[in-house]
């Protein structure tokens, strides 16, 4: 996972964001209604979502340093 965000283009990672924020809902609410087999899924989705984060923030203050 580490080394496919750093290869995505900018409207993959807001997608991938999205997504993954779609999965983590659906988990938390298995989680909550006891349907949940594997409770560490929660927290590799979450680890997922910030990489997509970190890599979309490196790349704005790349463009910002640019720019100056």
């Amino acid at each position: 996972m580490k080394e496919k965000v750093h290869e995505l283009t900018d409207a993959d990672l807001t997608e991938k964001l999205a997504s993954l924020k779609a999965e983590l809902f659906n988990l938390r609410f298995s989680h909550a209604t006891g349907q949940l087999s594997n409770p560490m899924q929660i927290q590799n989705v979450r680890r997922d979502i910030a990489r997509v984060k970190t890599v979309i923030r490196e790349r704005e203050l790349r463009a910002n340093k640019e720019v100056k």
